[in-house]
């Protein structure tokens, strides 16, 4: 098997790190749109967002534990600086011509206790993936790569949520909605990350913990 060069390595590294942001991204502007799946209520950002659990383990492949932390981190503080470049934009006036300067203001205008429950929830169970993958790659075995990654993302995806859930919408919602809101999320998430397994088999194993 040919080694991977430097410059290889470096290609993969910005394609994985910019998909993992860009992913993010997404999915955080998408949760403005709720849909229904058999009569119950998802938010559109669950089907592009349990992708970053499986990206984040792509980051932690290539260039380890150490940086995928620090990409976690960074992309937090990007969501929350694109909610409030979002929310000036939303207050900042409108030309009386383009006529939809109301609608932009509804749909992408923040709802802070969302996005901060979001951030939140993103931050801490992508370092709890961290964490999970690293211990199973480290004690367990570097073979099957696709199961450390079902591994880390079954524990990670249900802390996302339970995060999400309560902070969001727990004491603004019946128990019951936030329950339902919760199942069907969990659900759509964890078969989205069955169909993002073979995604780890994309790039070269970085040899070294950190």
């Amino acid at each position: 098997m040919k080694t991977p060069t430097f410059s290889h390595l470096s290609s993969l590294a910005v394609i994985v790190i910019a998909a993992y942001i860009a992913a993010q991204m997404l999915a955080d502007v998408a949760s403005v749109k709720i849909g229904l799946i058999g009569g119950l209520a998802v938010d559109m950002g669950t089907f592009i967002y349990p992708l970053t659990f499986t990206l984040r383990d792509l980051v932690h492949k290539v260039l380890g534990r150490r940086v995928a932390r620090s990409l976690i981190v960074t992309a937090g503080v990007i969501n929350l600086l694109m909610a409030g470049y979002l929310m000036w934009a939303a207050a900042f006036p409108s030309d009386p011509g383009w006529g939809l300067g109301a609608e932009f203001s509804a749909v992408l205008g923040p709802v802070w206790r969302i996005v901060l429950a979001s951030i939140l929830a993103e931050v801490v169970s992508e370092l709890v993936d961290t964490e999970i993958y690293h211990w199973f790659v480290t004690k367990i075995t570097r073979r099957h790569q696709w199961a450390r990654v079902l591994l880390s993302n079954s524990v990670s995806v249900p802390v996302d949520n339970l995060i999400f859930s309560l902070g969001a919408f727990a004491g603004a919602l019946p128990w019951a909605s936030v329950w339902g809101i919760f199942v069907v999320n969990l659900l759509v998430k964890y078969a989205i990350t069955l169909l993002s397994l073979p995604l780890i088999y994309l790039v070269p194993e970085r040899r070294g913990s950190e």
